[in-house]
């Protein structure tokens, strides 16, 4: 005890701790009656505040050409979102008033952010049909060229009757185009080789 009074007999200061330790433990009896324990988490109404450190080449891509896409993110899922950049990587800060909207932001800023990884299904929408097979959407914001000779094991000599613009397809991502740096992706992989193309492979 910080007391500054000379002479205070050790049965006054015995009884003053006593007596604070039994005024502690009813206040914490009655808060235990209200709640046992932390939750696991706050109300879903209760404002979110969250910080995300990504590659300072992302940054631009969130922020979109002339902010568009910052600026949709915001309109759509009610955040408020900030970037800037600290140590050669981007920190946003992104505050909602519910935690609904904080997860809405947060999923759009990981999607445009997430690197695909080779060997993982996808499902990709078309975008655009060419001669040498159709461009796709295969995760949010990242397109690919799906080869006319990735579509299927057997040979086909165009797309075209086969998918349409809009179409939704199951593609593999097996790599990295080092000419263009393009996303590979395969229908064809992810199909049971016919046993009349094995044969050919082995002949």
């Amino acid at each position: 005890m910080d007391l500054k009074v000379n002479g205070l007999p050790y049965e006054v200061m015995e009884k003053a701790l006593a007596q604070a330790r039994e005024g502690r433990l009813h206040i914490m009896g009655e808060i235990m009656k209200t709640i046992d324990a932390p939750r696991a988490d706050y109300n879903e109404n209760v404002p979110r505040f969250e910080v995300i450190i990504i590659p300072q080449e992302f940054i631009g891509a969130i922020i979109g050409p002339g902010g568009k896409v910052i600026q949709d993110i915001q309109k759509k899922t009610g955040a408020t979102i900030s970037i800037t950049e600290v140590d050669n990587s981007g920190r946003v800060e992104i505050f909602a008033e519910k935690l609904e909207d904080l997860k809405a932001a947060v999923a759009r800023i990981k999607s445009i952010v997430a690197i695909p990884e080779v060997g993982e299904t996808y499902e990709a929408k078309v975008k655009s049909i060419m001669p040498y097979g159709a461009f796709v959407e295969f995760m949010p914001g990242k397109e690919g060229l799906l080869h006319i000779s990735e579509y299927d094991w057997k040979r086909i000599d165009s797309l075209e009757g086969l998918v349409k613009e809009g179409d939704i397809v199951n593609v593999k991502y097996i790599g990295t185009d080092p000419k263009n740096g393009k996303a590979k992706l395969s229908r064809k992989a992810l199909i049971a080789k016919p046993e009349a193309a094995a044969e050919e492979n082995k002949a």
